[in-house]
C-alpha cells in the first residue's frame, strides 16, 4: 500500500516538474517578442502619456503643465484643420474603398477568362509602398505633362489652363489623395472579401435560383447578408488606417496645397518633429487615440444589429 501512493507521489511530482518546464519554455519562447513589444511599444506609449502632460521640446526638462496641451487642441485652428481634413478623408476612404475591392471580388469571383491575370494586376499595387504609389501618382497627376491631364486635354480640347490640378490645387488635392489610396489598397481588401464569397454555402444560391431570385435579389438577400462579418472586419480595419494615414501626404502635398491635406498623423508630425513641440504633438496623438478607440466601439457594439453570425 505505502509502495503504491509513494509511486503515484513520484507521478505526481514528475507530471508538476513537467508541467513547471514547458511553461518555461513557453515563457522562453515569447520572452523575445515581449521584450520587443515593450521597449519599442509599451515604453514609448508610457512615456507618451507622461510628455503630452509637459512642455518638452526635446532639449528642456520635463516640465508639467497639466491639461494646457488637451485645452490647446480646441483653440488650436491648425488641429481642427488636420481634424476636419482627417474626417472627410476617413469617410470618403473607407466607403469607396469598400464599393471598389467587393465589386472587384464579384467580378472576379465568377470563372472569367485569364481571371488569374486580373486578379493579380488589381493585387499588385498592394505589394508596393505607399511612398512609390505617391511617387507614381505625382508623375501621372502633374498638371502640365501628366499623361493623364494629357489625355483629358485630348478627349476633351481644353486649354491646360482649364484642366485640373490634381495635388496642386486646394480644391482638388484630397480628392486626388483618396482616389490614389483607393486605387492603392483596393486589392488587398478584394481579396478578404472573395475569401468571404469562398465560405457562402453554394446550396444557398441554388435554392434562390429556384426560386426564381434575380441577381440583385440574391446580393441583397444572399451575399451581402453573408458578407456582413468580412464588411465588418475590413470596415474596422479601413477607419483605423484612415486616421493614421501619413506616407502619401507626406510624399504627395506634405499637408498642402496651405493646409488642404493636413491630417492628424501629419499633424503630430510636424508638431514635434519641425516644431520640436513634443508634449502638444503627444497630446493630438493620445486625442487621435481616443477617436480610433470611440470608432471602434461603436463599430463593435453595433455590429450585433446588422453582422450575421451563422
Amino acid at each position: 500500500m505505502t509502495t503504491g501512493v509513494t509511486r503515484v507521489a513520484r507521478r505526481t511530482r514528475a507530471a508538476s516538474r513537467l508541467k513547471r518546464r514547458e511553461s518555461l519554455a513557453g515563457y522562453l519562447y515569447i520572452l523575445p517578442n515581449f521584450i520587443g513589444f515593450l521597449v519599442f511599444t509599451g515604453i514609448p506609449v508610457a512615456a507618451g502619456l507622461v510628455i503630452s502632460f509637459t512642455s518638452f521640446n526635446g532639449v528642456n526638462k520635463l516640465e508639467f503643465i497639466g491639461l494646457e496641451n488637451y485645452m490647446k487642441l480646441f483653440r488650436d485652428t491648425n488641429f481642427k484643420t488636420a481634424l476636419v481634413n482627417n474626417l472627410w478623408y476617413a469617410f470618403s476612404v473607407v466607403p469607396l474603398t469598400l464599393a471598389v475591392s467587393l465589386l472587384l471580388a464579384l467580378a472576379l469571383n465568377r470563372r472569367m477568362p485569364l481571371g488569374g491575370f486580373f486578379k493579380t494586376v488589381f493585387f499588385f499595387p498592394t505589394l508596393t509602398s505607399m511612398v512609390a504609389v505617391g511617387c507614381v501618382a505625382l508623375l501621372l497627376f502633374e498638371p502640365n505633362k501628366g499623361p493623364i491631364n494629357q489625355l483629358l486635354k485630348a478627349v476633351t480640347g481644353l486649354p491646360s489652363e482649364a484642366l485640373p490640378k490634381w495635388f496642386f490645387s486646394s480644391k482638388t488635392a484630397l480628392g486626388t489623395v483618396v482616389a490614389t489610396v483607393v486605387w492603392k489598397q483596393a486589392g488587398y481588401y478584394m481579396v478578404m472579401f472573395m475569401g468571404g464569397l469562398k465560405n457562402i454555402p453554394p446550396h444557398l444560391y441554388e435554392a434562390a435560383k429556384v426560386d426564381g431570385a434575380g441577381a440583385a435579389r440574391t446580393f441583397f438577400s444572399i451575399t451581402w447578408p453573408m458578407l456582413s462579418p468580412t464588411t465588418f472586419m475590413v470596415t474596422i480595419l479601413l477607419f483605423i488606417s484612415s486616421f493614421q494615414t501619413f506616407d502619401i501626404i507626406n510624399v504627395t502635398t506634405e499637408g498642402g496645397p496651405g493646409r488642404a491635406t493636413s491630417v492628424l498623423v501629419f499633424r503630430i508630425y510636424r508638431e514635434a518633429f519641425r516644431d520640436w513641440k513634443m508634449g502638444y504633438a503627444s497630446a493630438i496623438a493620445y486625442f487621435l487615440f481616443l477617436i480610433i478607440l470611440v470608432v471602434t466601439l461603436v463599430q463593435w457594439h453595433g455590429q450585433k444589429n446588422w453582422v450575421n453570425d451563422d
